[in-house]
């Protein structure tokens, strides 16, 4: 027996309690609400894979997965599975579907029978019949969708099975939920719901510590401190209560939405999303447009790169320093100022940053420099241009849990003078710095003609022995677009 926890199964079976509820329950229509990583995807692909190896199997099964990597693992999961119960499978690799070229991963028993894992496309969906699995539900661009297309897939037989953690109140997922709850459960489904503390009471944590290697700092937990550990892990405690407790976070006070922000993300993450050494890629760019939010003690400083090409906004770059002191600040992003393709960089000029945009404006012209002073009418004026970046699809975000959290933490208040203004609690994950960084990334790309707050610089002076050329010299000189007047 490897690490110190306390809860232990009664006997060693392959599944867990709240794992075998789920894989044995016979509903044609169900629903899980889950923590992450408790294992309920695998076992659903146990589940999935004993149905199909039955010789009376008759019926295909379809897997939707949040992106093409999820879907293989699935499958891999489902081959280790036919393995242990010695059902004749045969690893089909990936397969085109329809003349749309939709793709799955492909599953085949000695009945003929298949097992297909796809990505998250609903349309591949469309005229199949069997089985549904719909893993991470609430994750998909358009879950409503999903669902629609899905569901009349078991027409004629079959199980519906949609598994998900919690993306927002105003998800699809979490209506679905609702109506089983409050609306005395219009569509039939049944629900489990587990978070991780009852996957703890469960014995989960005898099993993952039963393979995790010997030296794992988690082999000297016991429930308590895996949990404690989970939750300050987190970047804030709504993320942990959504991911981990089954507890939806409340769209109505967030300023973006989880469906907004999904609805713009990668579905994987570029390794180069963070080096500030090798820029080659960048130079061979189309525009780019850079957004800074200054940090240096309690706050990220945070370095946003948008391409725009083809009419959509798309992060090249998103570069957070911690604790950094200014003069490598500079340095790093001097390094992106100096490509010829930047053609805009808005920089926070609040507080300590009036010094260092003042600064970069000096050395790379204050037509591709400038410095906007937050203020609460600044903050609006930033802020819904962002949010419509999102709501027109038109902005393409890396997935990244700290970067959801921090565009999830902006919410925006009426104070009880009538007066708007957006606020974010300070955490481990810093003060929506990236959030503002976006924005400013966005405004750079703005046609408007004139910064909210432009770094002032002496103007130029014509020599004394100059002076019939004093007024053609200011009549060129553009005083809006420099001075913001």
């Amino acid at each position: 027996m490897r690490g110190r926890a306390k809860i232990i199964p009664q006997r060693d079976v392959l599944l867990l309690p709240f794992q075998s509820r789920w894989v044995n329950d016979p509903a044609r229509l169900k629903i899980m609400e889950k923590s992450r990583q408790i294992g309920i995807s695998w076992s659903s692909a146990y589940g999935l894979t004993r149905r199909k190896a039955l010789d009376s199997a008759t019926l295909d099964g379809w897997v939707s997965s949040r992106d093409d990597i999820q879907a293989r693992l699935f499958l891999d999961d489902c081959l280790k599975f036919a393995r242990i119960l010695h059902a004749g499978a045969e690893d089909l690799g990936s397969q085109v579907l329809d003349a749309a070229g939709s793709t799955s991963f492909v599953l085949r028993f000695a009945s003929g029978v298949k097992i297909n894992s796809m990505s998250s496309n609903p349309d591949a969906q469309a005229g199949k019949r069997g089985d549904r699995l719909l893993d991470e539900f609430a994750l998909h661009k358009d879950p409503r969708k999903l669902y629609s297309i899905a569901y009349p897939g078991i027409t004629w037989g079959g199980q519906l099975e949609i598994v998900s953690t919690h993306r927002g109140s105003g998800n699809f997922f979490n209506e679905l939920v609702r109506e089983v709850r409050e609306k005395e459960n219009p569509k039939g489904f049944s629900l489990h719901r587990v978070t991780l503390q009852d996957a703890l009471d469960q014995g989960f944590l005898y099993k993952l510590q039963s393979k995790l290697p010997a030296d794992d700092p988690r082999q000297e937990m016991d429930e308590a401190d895996y949990f404690t550990f989970i939750k300050a892990g987190c970047a804030d405690e709504e993320s942990f209560l959504q991911e981990y407790m089954c507890v939806p976070a409340d769209d109505n006070s967030a300023f973006l939405t989880y469906d907004l922000i999904a609805g713009c993300e990668y579905e994987q993450t570029p390794a180069h999303l963070t080096d500030t050494d090798d820029l080659s890629d960048l130079a061979a760019a189309g525009t780019l447009y850079i957004g800074v939010d200054l940090g240096r003690e309690h706050d990220l400083t945070v370095i946003w790169v948008n391409e725009y090409a083809g009419e959509r906004h798309l992060c090249r770059r998103l570069i957070t320093l911690e604790k950094v002191d200014f003069t490598r600040q500079e340095e790093i992003l001097y390094s992106f100022l100096k490509l010829s393709n930047v053609r805009r960089c808005c920089i926070d000029a609040s507080g300590m940053g009036i010094q260092f945009a003042e600064r970069a404006a000096q050395r790379f012209g204050k037509y591709r420099v400038e410095g906007v002073k937050f203020s609460a009418p600044v903050k609006e004026e930033l802020a819904y241009p962002f949010r419509a970046a999102f709501e027109d699809g038109n902005l393409r975000i890396p997935f990244d849990r700290k970067l959801r959290a921090d565009l999830r933490a902006v919410k925006k208040e009426t104070t009880a003078a009538g007066n708007i203004r957006f606020a974010a609690d300070r955490g481990e994950n810093g003060h929506s710095d990236r959030f503002w960084a976006g924005a400013l990334a966005i405004h750079a790309h703005s046609a408007a003609d004139g910064p909210f707050f432009c770094i002032p610089a002496e103007p130029p002076k014509p020599a004394a022995r100059d002076l019939t050329n004093q007024a053609s010299d200011w009549n060129d000189f553009p005083v809006r677009d420099n001075w913001g007047y």
